[in-house]
């Protein structure tokens, strides 16, 4: 006797998902909104400082439109012009100077002080490393005092090496800190090999570790010099001379007290203040990326 065949019910059809290219058009629309929205509101100030640098005195207080309803071009080469007797290039000058000085001060010292906590073994490394990440507590106003007694005994007041020195002896625990965790993912199986080959600790640090510190070596110099080029309060305190001073003091010249103020070359001066930072920024942004995202090789 035959035994009935018993036919299963079809599936349900189960629509396909649309290729990636035919997607609806409003998929993710209210996050690239909300990041417009967040561009528009970083980017604002910046439009109106340079829209400001081009207008008139009386425009500026006048018109709060980001654009002026006439250019005055002036103000450019009346803001270079300066202080008299000093030109706002001079301090263009004096800030490339000591943020030039910082960014290398910093990236040797901190190289040197982060190989030896992150691959050398020595008496109470973890104590002083502890020490040393301690000092991001202080706050910097607290040790400005004996600092400033200590290069004035030195003869180092108006001079660009209170700002400078400090920096080749590893002073930014930050930067330290920061090369420490990049080292220690780098495999010590390569510390080991150019043992075997008679490398050592100069010639391993050279040859094997700072080779593959590079990000963490260009964050570490964009860093220092967005911060000493923006830095106000400490060559305030260090800078005495007209003409030894920087740009940010620079920028605070144009604003007097009896009055006299002149706003339109102090955005124009500003707005140039920006370029070398910008720059510098650029130019470095993918290994700056790479810096924060990589931490060493992985073996």
């Amino acid at each position: 006797m035959a035994v009935p065949t018993v036919l299963a019910p079809p599936a349900p059809e189960q629509q396909a998902p649309p290729p990636a290219g035919q997607r609806r058009w409003y998929d993710g629309t209210a996050a690239h909104v909300l990041l417009v929205g967040l561009l528009v509101v970083a980017l604002y100030p910046i439009a109106y400082m340079i829209g400001t640098s081009f207008k008139s005195p009386q425009e500026i207080f006048n018109n709060l439109d980001i654009w002026p309803r006439e250019f005055t071009p002036g103000n450019y080469s009346e803001g270079w012009a300066g202080i008299p007797g000093v030109s706002f290039g001079r301090f263009f000058l004096n800030s490339a100077v000591i943020s030039t000085g910082v960014v290398v001060g910093n990236v040797v010292s901190c190289a040197l002080a982060a190989f030896a906590f992150a691959r050398l073994r020595f008496p109470l490394r973890g104590m002083w490393f502890a020490l040393m990440i301690g000092t991001l507590l202080l706050p910097h106003h607290v040790l400005i005092v004996p600092q400033y007694v200590l290069f004035n005994y030195l003869g180092w007041i108006n001079t660009p090496l209170p700002l400078v020195v400090p920096k080749f002896v590893a002073t930014d625990a930050f930067f330290v800190f920061l090369m420490v965790q990049f080292m220690r993912g780098i495999p010590r199986t390569l510390d080991e090999a150019a043992e075997i080959d008679g490398c050592g600790p100069y010639r391993r640090f050279f040859h094997v570790v700072l080779p593959l510190t590079k990000p963490a070596l260009v964050t570490t110099a964009v860093f220092s010099f967005i911060q000493t080029w923006n830095d106000f309060f400490s060559q305030l305190v260090y800078l005495n001379d007209l003409s030894s001073y920087t740009v940010p003091i620079g920028l605070r010249l144009f604003l007097d007290s009896s009055g006299q103020n002149a706003v339109g070359p102090m955005f124009a001066m500003s707005v140039l203040s920006l370029v070398p930072v910008f720059l510098f920024f650029l130019f470095f942004q993918r290994l700056i990326v790479d810096g924060i995202n990589t931490s060493g090789i992985k073996g």
